[in-house]
């Protein structure tokens, strides 16, 4: 019908040419029926990010402005969708203690149209994450995990939303660093892989072709290099518009255009929002032009959602009971500003674990350590909050030989870029490494030279434990080779709540365990 539309304004072209006032309104009435403006507001890696700030003299982020001012878009313009790009859970005390449970309550009464999943929405394990969707009172969508037995999808792959006469799809991709995560789970984990996210989303947009589909939006959490090599991938004939994505914590000025399709990122936390208004071209299916801004949260524009605020504080009110007790003090303020490098807070994690547990080395997992900074004083709070995975401390027994390609492996190109996992080292431990040669140049444990047929204890949380090949390059039969491995701490947070408890003005500096040539 639109086609003809389109055709019999055309035709009447040569019987309008002296009547240009009467053909501009046919166009302008054609403009109406194909043009049509959707308002798509986004937010991703939220990671419980409830509570707002006081900084300089704005109260800033946290979810009930954050809630005013989707009410507000809500109010003023017609078709408005809010979306979310995974990792909403993990960050806070309050979504901590119960679990993802009080996030998804805060969640539905922020009420967003559509969630795709992100890697920490697993941190709980698979079976809990299933028991927490049938919470949400939203859709959450993900089109690349499976069980490998039966091929059947976890989740619902997309979604097709119905708007002002438009058919708007949703997909969701999620990252394969779940893969990493859902190894943990013994009963489920085993049966989790990813497919090739390309293929699905063709495979998607293929079956629904013929449903006339207006609009089509990838809501991925991979990261915001690997989305542009996924709208490589993308055939034009599947007609995706837009990725709306997460994981990597990206802040744009502008949204990118790779092969004709829009990828957009916002951020991290509350503080901001990505708002799209885009007029949607309904006869070609595509963008006929947009406008991107991202929107600060805060109490100068953003009005605030008190019934939502009443539901945080009920959650805030019981937890802080339990976590507002003082651990210990430090001598200053220690500093993780960055994953892939040694940093001053890194260095103390790790000779925690090294020193309460009897080990030669200890590899602290950089992203376990999940704020910029801790201290001076340190709450049970800041502790959690910082350092909120509870996990187990496995032991391996290592030759010097293996440890250097641990090392070699871990400082890979990807470990710059943010691909894949970087590790504090403990006390004693010094190595240069060589970007240009991918090699290492030296290394060193307690003043010596290692040599291949040196043997180590090393420490290693669950997690990273589970994924020897991946983060390490070495497999578990490598790793058990002299001695099997074995858990020697059920709790990665009591060894460090019980050595802050006993240890006051602690400090640490950025001393030269690791460093990158070139």
């Amino acid at each position: 019908m639109q086609n003809n539309l389109l055709i019999a304004v055309s035709d009447d072209l040569g019987l309008l040419q002296g009547k240009s006032t009467v053909f501009r309104e046919k166009i302008r009435w054609a403009e109406e029926i194909f043009m049509k403006k959707l308002t798509i507001l986004h937010s991703n890696d939220m990671h419980g990010d409830f509570l707002a700030e006081q900084i300089d003299e704005n109260l800033v982020g946290g979810v009930s402005m954050l809630s005013g001012y989707i009410s507000k878009v809500r109010a003023e313009e017609k078709n408005v969708i809010y979306a979310i790009a995974g990792d909403m859970f993990r960050g806070s005390i309050i979504d901590a203690e119960y679990k993802g449970i009080s996030t998804i309550e805060i969640m539905n009464a922020l009420s967003p149209d559509i969630v795709t999943l992100g890697n920490h929405e697993i941190d709980y394990g698979i079976a809990h994450l299933l028991f927490i969707e049938k919470c949400a009172q939203f859709p959450i969508i993900n089109a690349n995990l499976y069980i490998k037995t039966n091929g059947s999808r976890l989740f619902s792959p997309y979604k097709i939303m119905e708007i002002d006469g438009m058919k708007i799809l949703f997909i969701g991709i999620i990252t394969e660093l779940v893969l990493a995560q859902a190894k943990q789970d013994p009963l489920i984990g085993s049966l989790i892989d990813t497919w090739d996210a390309a293929k699905e989303v063709g495979r998607i947009c293929n079956a629904y072709r013929a449903v006339d589909i207006d609009f089509t939006v990838l809501l991925t959490h991979i990261g915001y290099e690997q989305d542009i090599e996924l709208a490589k991938l993308l055939k034009p004939e599947w007609g995706v518009d837009l990725i709306i994505g997460g994981h990597s914590h990206t802040f744009m000025d502008q949204p990118v255009c790779v092969n004709n399709i829009l990828i957009a990122h916002a951020g991290t936390g509350t503080d901001v929002i990505g708002h799209f208004d885009i007029i949607v071209d309904t006869d070609k299916n595509s963008v006929a032009s947009y406008e991107w801004r991202l929107v600060p949260i805060n109490d100068s524009h953003c009005p605030r959602d008190l019934q939502l605020e009443a539901l945080i504080e009920k959650y805030k009110e019981a937890t802080d009971k339990k976590y507002a007790h003082i651990v210990t003090r430090f001598s200053r303020v220690l500093t993780h500003p960055q994953r892939n490098t040694e940093t001053a807070l890194g260095n103390l994690f790790a000779d925690i674990f090294r020193e309460s547990l009897g080990l030669d080395i200890m590899l602290m997992a950089s992203g376990s350590i999940r704020n910029e900074k801790l201290g001076v004083l340190v709450s049970y709070r800041d502790l959690v909050e910082c350092f909120p995975y509870d996990d187990e401390v496995y032991m391996i027994k290592i030759d010097g030989a293996k440890f250097k390609r641990m090392m070699t492996y871990m400082l890979r190109d990807e470990a710059f870029l943010g691909e894949t996992e970087f590790y504090q080292l403990s006390e004693g431990l010094k190595l240069v490494y060589s970007k240009a040669d991918k090699c290492l140049e030296s290394i060193s444990y307690m003043g010596k030279d290692m040599k291949d047929k040196d043997t180590f204890t090393v420490g290693l949380q669950s997690f990273h434990f589970s994924n020897l090949e991946s983060f390490f390059g070495i497999s578990l039969a490598e790793a058990e080779e002299l001695q099997k491995a074995k858990i020697i701490s059920t709790s990665s947070l009591d060894v460090v709540e019980e050595y802050l408890n006993k240890h006051h003005l602690l400090d640490r500096t950025v001393e030269g365990r690791i460093t990158i040539k070139d």
